[in-house]
């Protein structure tokens, strides 16, 4: 455990390196209050049950909570934000100042703060009530006063920094308070900030900012990437801004839904079966179901995830079920030539030409029986989201299911998140910016920045009420999992399995790989070198001895389970070491969920017998090179080549011992 306990003090290095790094956030900000009760009755005038309100809580959300998750975690925040003169106004104000933030929000008296109410009975949210969210935009004078405030908050923050040009984080969700003179604002005046975040809905009105990182949720990305296919097919020019979608997109599940993309042929589907119908092989697949209750679903799963990082509800594809219209039918395997028929602007579509961007939507592919993963789809598309968004980095959010993150070089991270009740994870996605924000200031490679980003999110999250994270909390977490002794690296599947959760809840990527590892060579030091820096975690299957002699022959192996496991366990870049007595770890597979599933060998990874079941779990696979003339079988070669001149030669006989 010694590299797992070096990177976690590696990480904590980088933690500490951000303490004080200013940081201005501009963009919406609203209040979010909480209001707990608890209800033993219905009412006689309907089938509603009745509250007695027990406490409220108001804390700061949308970019007031992005800017105190910055503070909490140690960077020195500002935030610039119109905020309504009143009541709600003034519990905002004072969120800030218990968080440390430097308050340089514009009163905008015409305009009312925006609240969120949520009303809760336990834990299960009852109903949300919003208010104040501004139909106007924002006056002249209010404009002027806000580019105004703007300007000092960042002379300010240098002045403070010693010269230092300031981290700047846009948080734009459509309420108004980011209007177009700002947008041009912040894209002429690019250069007086060293880092520049983005999180917004609508990432296409700000092409021209160049951020450093863009985190959009899978419904954000995916809508982006279905606007500039329409815009790219009724205009050459660059500006890839289309007009919002009715409604407010942040809220309630997504414009997501399966249907049919442009093509020159219709499509031939196998069996795709709603509840209480059936998809006959030919037939159109509908743009949108019903469920039994009567209300649509969205998204390839047929229904909406619960909650995003952001603590929106977004839908899209599930990464465990099949993609059906219910959720739970089998995929839809469509015709190589491509369906035909219009798709509605931002939807999902299954065609057969591989996941692509085809006109108006996001069409993706499925197997039979296979499910379609989000995260594969994400990873497919960075390329295009960082042309269409200007960032170096794309970190695609996929809520309960993580995150994908993306450097302009080509780097990809995956990291995992534990699924959550939706009333624990309002605001996860604010802790995520704050993190990923100060790690990339910091200088932090991307797969630290994403690891500590995710880490950030998933602490958040363990209780009911808007997230916030304190350096304090990401620090102990950081040492927590790995104490002395806390896990051993010899372990067994039960324990392998449980230590693999609790990685994977801080973010970690766990790197899986198998063998007979008989007589450990340079070879295999060299290539369990190279696995682990692929992800954080390494974790080594290893063959029984009765596993080795039906793959090897009776001969094998040379050296007993426990010697290998042993040798390989001594390794400083080897977490954790298994023995599986199968001839495939398959099984250890489905239970460890691999990120990184890494073979040695000099061919495709599509020739590696796991690749299929790796890659349905959503996992990648990676082969790795031998080195050259190194391998166990001819090192037992030459070994028996030598006895065996031994023993036809008389001089070593006549010799004494």
């Amino acid at each position: 455990m010694a590299g797992a306990a070096a990177e976690q003090r590696r990480l904590a290095g980088v933690v500490e390196s951000w303490q004080g790094r200013p940081v201005l956030v501009i963009g919406d900000a609203m209040l979010d209050e909480w209001r707990f009760a608890e209800s033993d009755r219905l009412c006689r005038e309907a089938p509603a049950p009745v509250l007695t309100l027990r406490r409220r809580i108001s804390a700061a959300g949308g970019a007031a909570n992005t800017a105190v998750n910055v503070a909490a975690l140690g960077g020195r925040a500002v935030l610039v934000a119109p905020v309504g003169a009143d009541v709600a106004g003034d519990e905002l104000h004072d969120c800030l100042d218990r968080a440390g933030v430097w308050d340089r929000t514009v009163n905008q008296p015409a305009r009312p703060t925006p609240v969120k109410r949520r009303m809760l009975a336990g834990n299960q949210i009852l109903l949300r009530e919003d208010s104040g969210e501004p139909d106007d935009p924002l006056d002249p004078d209010g404009v002027q006063r806000l580019l105004t405030a703007l300007d000092c908050a960042t002379e300010e923050l240098r002045a403070a920094a010693g010269g230092e040009r300031p981290t700047l984080v846009v948080c734009d969700y459509g309420l108004g308070a980011l209007p177009e003179p700002v947008r041009a604002w912040l894209v002429a005046n690019r250069e007086r900030y060293a880092t520049v975040a983005l999180d917004a809905h609508d990432l296409a009105d700000w092409r021209g900012l160049a951020p450093t990182v863009v985190t959009p949720s899978f419904a954000e990305a995916t809508r982006l990437l279905a606007r500039a296919s329409g815009a790219a097919r009724r205009t050459t020019g660059p500006d890839l801004h289309l007009d919002h979608p009715d409604g407010d997109p942040a809220d309630g599940p997504s414009e997501l839904s399966v249907g049919a993309a442009p093509g020159d042929r219709a499509p031939r589907a196998h069996s795709v079966q709603g509840p209480g119908a059936t998809h006959r092989a030919g037939d159109p697949i509908d743009h949108a179901t019903a469920n039994p209750d009567g209300h649509a679903t969205a998204g390839l799963n047929g229904h909406a995830t619960p909650t995003g990082l952001d603590g929106h509800a977004t839908a899209g594809l599930n990464g465990h079920g099949t993609a059906g219209l219910d959720g739970s039918a089998t995929a839809a395997r469509l015709d190589r030539t491509g369906p035909t028929g219009e798709a509605a602007p931002d939807r999902v579509a299954l065609t057969g030409d591989g996941l692509s961007v085809a006109a108006t939507g996001l069409t993706v592919s499925a197997a039979d029986g296979e499910a379609v993963d989000r995260a594969k789809v994400a990873e497919s598309r960075l390329a295009e989201l960082h042309v269409h968004t200007g960032a170096d980095v794309v970190a695609v959010t996929l809520d309960t299911e993580g995150a994908v993150v993306g450097g302009a070089d080509g780097e990809r991270r995956r990291s995992h998140s534990t699924p959550v009740p939706a009333s624990h994870a309002v605001g996860a996605g604010d802790a995520y910016l704050a993190a990923m924000t100060l790690a990339l200031a910091a200088d932090a490679p991307l797969s630290t920045a994403a690891q500590l980003a995710q880490l950030t999110a998933t602490i958040t999250v363990s209780d009911t009420g808007t997230c916030v994270c304190r350096r304090e909390d990401l620090l102990a977490a950081l040492d927590r999992p790995h104490r002395d002794g806390e896990h051993p690296v010899l372990v067994d599947a039960a324990e392998l399995a449980a230590i693999v959760a609790e990685h994977r809840r801080a973010g970690r990527a766990v790197v899986f790989t198998n063998g007979c590892f008989d007589v450990l060579h340079r070879g295999h030091v060299r290539y369990l070198e190279q696995a682990r820096t692929l992800g954080d975690l390494l974790i080594v299957a290893v063959n029984s001895d009765e596993s080795v002699r039906r793959l090897k022959g009776p001969d094998r192996p040379v050296n007993p389970v426990e010697d290998r496991a042993a040798l390989l366990g001594a390794l400083s870049y080897v977490d954790h070491v298994v023995v599986f007595e199968e001839d495939s770890p398959a099984e250890l597979i489905r239970a460890v969920r691999p990120d990184v599933y890494v073979k040695g060998g000099d061919y495709p990874p599509e020739m590696v017998p796991e690749a299929p079941l790796v890659r349905r779990l959503g996992g990648q696979v990676r082969t790795l090179g031998y080195v050259p003339d190194r391998s166990t079988s001819r090192i037992i070669d030459r070994i028996r080549a030598h006895g065996q001149e031994r023993e036809s030669d008389p001089s070593f006989s006549s010799k004494p011992s």
